[in-house]
């Protein structure tokens, strides 16, 4: 897992500076998800749908901010039961024995336009490696109980790397799970009062 983004995590900025605000992720609103290649010839999407975290954030200078998410792997959802079970169990994500995926940033570099590179550390399968996100901030809104926030990133992981070893090879040749997994994550958060 090498370059990653939204796991998990372009949305989860935490401040260390005075005027530094806490932003809560919105489950409802947002989306950690990946892709993967299957049998060499199509992609496969799937997310988890239990996930939490808080980006502290001034709204306006990235490299104050902070993420730290934290990721249910037994919530993932591929659309089909079957593979879910699968990739529940020892073979992926080992989700009875290891319950809980985390992303916390340990760096978040302004590129200019609202863009931003977020480096991290991901624990997976009781694995901590750093993963690389780039990311664009999408901008704030007022409301009337509040204000949300909007971020979207996007970065690659080799599976392998968190001991997520299982894999089988096609007659033809190739993979039918590919070890390199894009991470694609769509993030809205809330501030909060």
């Amino acid at each position: 897992m090498n370059r990653t983004a939204t796991f998990v995590v372009a949305a989860m900025l935490t401040s260390t500076s005075l005027f530094a605000q806490t932003w809560e992720i919105d489950r409802t609103h947002s989306s950690v998800g990946f892709n993967v290649t299957h049998m060499v010839i199509s992609k496969v999407k799937g997310q988890f749908n239990t996930f939490s975290g808080t980006i502290n954030f001034d709204g306006k200078d990235f490299s104050a901010a902070s993420v730290d998410v934290t990721i249910d792997p037994k919530s993932i959802d591929t659309s089909n039961e079957r593979r879910d079970g699968h990739l529940k169990s020892p073979d992926f994500f080992a989700a009875d024995s290891l319950p809980e995926m985390k992303f916390k940033s340990t760096k978040i570099t302004a590129l200019g336009d609202n863009k931003f590179q977020m480096t991290g550390d991901l624990t997976m399968r009781g694995v901590t490696k750093p993963v690389t996100l780039d990311g664009e901030f999408r901008g704030t809104v007022a409301m009337k109980e509040g204000a949300k926030a909007g971020f979207s990133a996007i970065g690659k992981i080799n599976r392998q790397d968190w001991g997520v070893s299982w894999s089988k090879s096609l007659d033809a040749g190739g993979l039918v799970v590919s070890d390199d997994v894009e991470i694609v994550l769509e993030i809205e958060a809330d501030k909060k009062m």
